[in-house]
């Protein structure tokens, strides 16, 4: 029944409304023993874990170096990251949000 909605500006977006969603990795990340570096910098801390709108993983370093993770799954990103908290319009407003 149409009543029973929450009013447009009261919903948070759908999933598929969303480019992806990101939380902030600080300690050393460990995938089948081996802890990832970045292929650039060779930063192995402080990571943003980015899942995108295709269940991909990506990470990107503190020196904005990005690489896809391919040991990592969205099921990984949902066991291991919180309750969503904010919605961003823009990337740089995301990664400023988590200090990056």
């Amino acid at each position: 029944m149409a009543g029973d909605f929450l009013p447009p500006e009261l919903r948070v977006p759908s999933r598929q409304e969303m480019a992806g969603l990101m939380m902030r990795w600080q300690q050393p990340l460990v995938i089948n023993g081996e802890v990832r570096t970045c292929p650039e910098c060779g930063a192995y801390r402080d990571w943003i874990v980015f899942c995108m709108r295709d269940d991909s993983v990506w990470l990107r370093c503190r020196a904005g170096h990005e690489t896809k993770e391919l040991g990592l799954d969205a099921a990984w990103y949902n066991r291991h990251s919180g309750p969503v908290d904010r919605f961003h319009p823009t990337l740089e407003e995301g990664l400023r949000h988590l200090g990056h």
